[in-house]
């Protein structure tokens, strides 16, 4: 047989091959290969063939982006296409304080690099600042407001351009947070761009680019795309080097600054400085992984830097706003009513649930640079859609020493499976069937479970003012009749001294509800109608809209109401601009003995049946 048209990758395969190869040749035809000292070089053959077609295999996944394994591959694939890897992302952190000095009047120039000192669970973050800040004094005390500080070590590094060889500028540490990088040659400052457009031979910029071992590279221009430098000319490469999530939540910071004045003089504080915490430290992320990498870079390459398609938007905003987890958008054509010519946009930042105002400005400022005209775009606050479970796991008390180590594994088999790739998103899906499976799993002591699935939604209550609500689950409500869909916790009305819940009222001929507030009586299982109707429920839609109302406190804190629904179907799903959780704080799971599996009671005559269906409790 030819080798030509030899396809097996498998040794055995290759070998039996080769020996039929040897067979067809006369020489050969009654050869005992197996016997003989020709085996050894049929082995030789067969793992040289072996290998070469592994390595082979390996080389050419390697030169695609969907297949490649290694970092430095996908990132060289990726870099092809324009696209620049998210690099670490330093916490930041807010704070104010005060400096006195010996001078009445003039300026503090706060120097950039290390500026406090942050702590968290017995362990101190450094805080630095990447650029110099400079205050007035006023009757000797100079006064730092909101100052935006980020985590990590503040480094320099400096070249001399020597342009008589291909000179490199690489920044040599990984852990560098490139937003925090500033880049100057010799005192005039450069500016980064992502593209070259609007770029002629006297442009002041550089190019960024991740090279081997998640090093950063600088690339300035050549004279026609971009200003080239001169050789003799210093380059200063400025930046922070963080410690990425590692860093996120110090909120007490000691000051360990270090102050001049006009003129460079060294100026320590007449007195120690206290700071104050205007936010915690925050948004610390890790390098880009692969995966991600895979995703956005052929999206940001279609797009081709302009926001048409919700795509397009999704990569843009990946760019412009590296904190960016998870992005949501939606046409206004999409709403109900519809509302033409706008974007509606829902981003998830990491480790955080909101984006503060001044974010949302600069990122809308930032996409008119992609968008086109006539399109109005629009950031809305966060829409978080919460999946709670509460099981029943029955397990074969003969298999079983200790009951509460088993529910330990399998909160933690369910804790695992809420952080999968199907959650924690905008488009998110909990996948019934997938948590059953995982329940059941977990150990072999295990025979079945019962779980059931619940929807909430946090109502973030307007305090001592009437306001109305809408509240969208995107999904379609479980409705019975008697009642009880609909479950709150508790909360006071201004015009009733006691804590009351919403609660619905079905009925059996429209899927619209009435949404009513009651209280519970002294007798047990019974209520009292405080509002018959403020409001409706619409089943079909998952959607609760409540009138108008003065919610004076909550039981929770922050004027939370948490509002709770059954799905119809158990496939929870995070439709257009809802991010999708699977909250296991709020998930129960219940221990059963099978007195059947495990030998008790082989009749099953006094088996502990469990309901698939929901209780009928009036609050959560």
């Amino acid at each position: 047989m030819p080798f030509t048209k030899f396809t097996n990758l498998d040794f055995d395969q290759i070998k039996t091959s080769i020996k039929d190869y040897l067979r067809a040749n006369s020489t050969f035809t009654d050869f005992d290969f197996e016997g003989s000292n020709f085996s050894v070089l049929i082995d030789t053959l067969a793992y040289n063939t072996y290998i070469t077609a592994f390595n082979s295999n390996m080389i050419v996944n390697e030169s695609f982006l969907d297949s490649a394994t290694l970092r430095e591959n996908v990132v060289s694939l990726a870099r092809n296409i324009g696209y620049v890897p998210r690099s670490k992302t330093a916490a930041k952190a807010t704070v104010s304080f005060n400096i006195q000095t010996s001078n009445q009047s003039g300026q503090l120039i706060l120097k950039a690099g290390l500026v406090c000192v942050g702590a968290v669970d017995n362990t101190s973050f450094t805080f630095s600042l990447p650029e110099d800040k400079s205050v007035n004094i006023n009757n000797g005390i100079a006064s730092f407001a909101n100052l935006d500080l980020y985590q990590g070590v503040y480094l320099t590094k400096t070249f001399t351009v020597d342009n008589s060889y291909n000179q490199r500028f690489i920044i040599d540490n990984p852990d560098v947070d490139t937003s925090t990088i500033v880049v100057k040659v010799g005192t005039t400052q450069y500016k980064k761009i992502d593209n070259i457009l609007k770029v002629n031979k006297d442009s002041e910029i550089y190019l960024l680019q991740e090279i081997q071992d998640e090093k950063y590279e600088i690339i300035f221009g050549d004279g026609i795309i971009g200003k080239k430098l001169t050789s003799g000319t210093t380059v200063t490469i400025s930046y922070i080097t963080t410690s990425g999530s590692d860093g996120n939540g110090p909120s007490l910071f000691s000051y360990a600054g270090t102050t001049v004045d006009a003129n460079g003089l060294l100026a320590n504080p007449s007195s120690t400085v206290s700071v104050t915490t205007v936010t915690r430290a925050a948004g610390g992320g890790d390098i880009e992984p692969i995966e991600s990498i895979k995703y956005f870079a052929p999206r940001l390459y279609s797009s081709q830097y302009r926001a048409v398609t919700a795509k397009d938007y999704e990569s843009i905003i990946q760019l412009i706003y590296p904190n960016t987890e998870s992005v949501a958008v939606v046409g206004g054509e999409e709403m109900d009513p519809p509302q033409y010519g706008k974007v509606f946009i829902s981003i998830k930042p990491k480790n955080a649930t909101s984006v503060s105002d001044f974010v949302k400005n600069q990122i809308l400022n930032d996409l008119k640079s992609y968008s086109i005209s006539g399109i109005n775009q629009e950031i809305v606050d966060l829409k978080l859609l919460y999946v709670e479970t509460e099981s029943d796991v029955y397990y074969d008390s003969s298999r079983v020493s200790n009951v509460e180590e088993l529910r330990t594994k399998i909160s933690s088999s369910i804790n695992t499976y809420s952080k999968s790739i199907d959650l924690n998103k905008f488009g998110g899906r909990f996948r019934y069937s997938k948590l059953l499976q995982v329940i059941d799993n977990t150990d072999t002591a295990i025979t079945s479970n019962i779980t059931r699935v619940k929807m909430r939604r946090n109502l973030n209550s307007i305090l001592n003012t009437f306001a109305q609500y809408e509240i969208c689950f995107g999904n379609k409500f479980h409705k019975t009749i008697g009642g009880y869909n609909i479950k709150s916790t508790g909360f006071k009305l201004a015009d009733d001294p006691d804590t009351v819940y919403f609660t619905d009222v079905a009925s059996e001929d429209s899927d619209i509800g009435i949404l009513s507030i009651v209280k519970p009586t002294l007798e047990a299982g019974t209520f009292e109608i405080v509002k018959k109707s403020v409001g409706t429920v619409n089943y079909t839609k998952g959607e609760i809209i409540i009138n108008t109302i003065n919610i004076i406190s909550t039981n929770l804190a922050d004027g939370v109401i948490e509002i709770q629904a059954y799905p119809e179907s158990n496939d929870v799903i995070g439709l257009q601009d809802l991010y999708l959780i699977f909250d296991t704080t709020k998930s129960t799971i219940n221990m059963v003995r099978d007195t059947i599996s495990s030998g008790e009671q082989i009749s099953g005559v006094n088996f502990p049946v469990r309901s698939s269906y929901s209780n009928g409790k009036l609050t959560r």
